[in-house]
């Protein structure tokens, strides 16, 4: 099969395309052609050199965590999904591939009413909205500032929040995005020093939970807003973290909760924007894109 991988630590460029096996589904697990593959910070850490706890980098590394595809091969014991099931999923690595095989615990169903761009690019960035949200415990009447909330994991933090009731999401972005985050349902704001000061004339009553996913000074507003910490997280500025006195927030994806992203996507409350496509022998290039940090939504390859 084709995949895009790297040989060497470093950056865009050494990423190439390259033959690898064809690899099996095993008992439990099915084999899927892949159709789109996100695109995530994750995948451009593990090419400089990121060793994420529990992760093996063997070389030549296919990166790339999010996929959507038609099963095409099915193991011993697979219930619920056959040969010619379109789905979409997540994996560690191994996605940026014409094949993927995963768990069946690892994907669910595409509805037909999601595009395959869209597809692709749910899974990662959708969930980690998910899992940072309930870990800061947003809910009905909360006000909630989401830093950099114009990229693919802040947009999906906006609707989620909106989704489970926050009264007002507040949006840091830049200014050409502003009409973006407002048909998201946010109040945007640009990063601009005094971003503190500007969030309370929107919010006299004060700010309840903060998501970061941009660093800088909207991280450290956050931390002037909100009154207990526990209430703010980051999945940017982990370096900041000792410093601010604030938690670390990981969980797992799963099957169930992307389960209950397709359901919001389907009902039309949850929309998935798509920045950018790339074939696969522009990997390189989709990973410059991405590490921009500039832009709205998802950046998606596609290997069709």
């Amino acid at each position: 099969m084709k995949a895009a991988a790297f040989r060497s630590i470093g950056g865009p460029e050494v990423m190439e395309v390259m033959s690898f096996p064809d690899p099996q589904a095993g008992p439990g697990q099915v084999r899927v052609r892949v159709k789109t593959a996100g695109v995530q910070h994750y995948d451009c850490g593990l090419r400089s050199g990121w060793t994420p706890q529990g992760v093996v980098i063997q070389l030549p590394q296919i990166p790339g965590n999010e996929f959507a595809g038609i099963i095409d091969q099915v193991g011993e014991g697979v219930t619920g999904f056959q040969i010619g099931s379109e789905v979409l999923g997540f994996a560690l690595m191994n996605c940026y591939a014409e094949y993927v095989v995963v768990g069946i615990d690892q994907i669910v169903n595409k509805p037909r009413s999601m595009t395959w761009e869209e597809a692709g690019g749910l899974t990662g960035n959708g969930q980690g909205a998910y899992i940072a949200l309930k870990a800061i415990g947003v809910g009905p009447g909360d006000t909630v500032l989401i830093n950099g909330a114009a990229g693919s994991l802040g947009a999906f933090a906006v609707q989620l929040a909106k989704e489970w009731g926050a009264k007002t999401v507040i949006g840091t972005a830049s200014e050409r995005n502003h009409d973006y985050l407002r048909s998201l349902g946010a109040v945007p704001l640009t990063y601009e020093e005094g971003l503190a000061e500007r969030v309370r004339a929107i919010a006299p009553d004060g700010v309840d939970a903060a998501f970061d996913t941009a660093g800088g000074e909207g991280l450290r507003a956050a931390v002037d807003l909100v009154r207990a910490k526990e209430r703010i997280c980051t999945f940017f500025a982990y370096d900041l973290i000792e410093e601010l006195g604030l938690r670390v927030v990981r969980g797992e994806r799963s099957a169930a909760r992307l389960a209950e992203l397709v359901e919001l996507h389907s009902k039309g409350k949850l929309h998935i924007h798509t920045r950018e496509t790339f074939p696969l022998d522009r990997v390189g290039d989709a990973h410059r894109a991405i590490e921009t940090r500039r832009g709205r939504g998802k950046i998606v390859l596609t290997l069709d």
